[in-house]
């Protein structure tokens, strides 16, 4: 294809960007609320939490095993009801996600662009929210399921954080379109982690950033958008 009909992408955050806040916090709490998950692993999600905040090392996969801790040997099909279910309760119904988010996938869609949604969170709570807000591709982190179709701890594949969130995107579209037939034309985020994504498109925007996240986004000529 010659440059001017390449198909282009912007590609979106969930957590933080789309929406205020993180839905792994919020599933954490909701689950606390219902008896569903330990006081000693919420302890230890809350210091991989300050970890994380403080930029310290740690992966995302732990984070997420220990969430599904919850969840350990019940089938797939009930917990991802359960997830969907959350995000209408406790995310759309709470009115976390942001209007300058919804706007900006509507004006991309208009204007041709593919929007899809690379985010760590769980692959069943961007599916539902896919339904109802414009973008039409998710690339999430998944969970692994055992021989009897029950969820495990364990993260099936990558853990879609940091540079896999490049890797994931790149194999993505290859297989989709082609390789060479598509661009990240934009990339929005709001974490110091999102950086490698935004480093790879054409334009980066850092959404209501952290402090390091902003320090990053005027170091590297990023747009700085307030969406709070």
């Amino acid at each position: 294809m010659t440059n001017g009909n390449l198909r282009k992408i912007a590609a979106f955050d969930f957590d933080g960007t789309i929406i205020k806040g993180s839905s792994p916090v919020r599933l954490v709490n909701h689950l606390l609320r219902k008896g569903m998950i330990s006081p000693v692993v919420c302890l230890r999600l809350l210091k991989w939490g300050a970890a994380y905040k403080l930029h310290l090392p740690q992966t995302e996969a732990h984070a997420r095993s220990l969430v599904f801790t919850a969840f350990e040997g019940r089938e797939k099909d009930w917990v991802d009801r359960f997830l969907k279910d959350f995000y209408v309760e406790c995310i759309e119904g709470a009115g976390y996600i942001r209007p300058a988010a919804v706007s900006c996938m509507e004006r991309l869609v208009a204007e041709g662009y593919d929007v899809v949604v690379v985010s760590a969170t769980f692959g069943p709570i961007v599916e539902k929210a896919m339904e109802t807000l414009p973008f039409s591709h998710s690339i999430c982190t998944e969970m692994a399921v055992d021989e009897h179709g029950c969820y495990t701890t364990v993260v099936d594949g990558d853990c879609i954080e940091g540079a896999a969130k490049v890797a994931s995107l790149i194999n993505y579209f290859d297989q989709l379109y082609g390789p060479g037939n598509w661009v990240l034309d934009q990339a929005y985020g709001d974490h110091y982690s999102d950086q490698d994504i935004l480093c790879f498109a054409q334009r980066g925007f850092a959404v209501s950033p952290s402090y390091f996240m902003g320090r990053l986004a005027r170091l590297k000529h990023w747009e700085i958008l307030d969406w709070d």
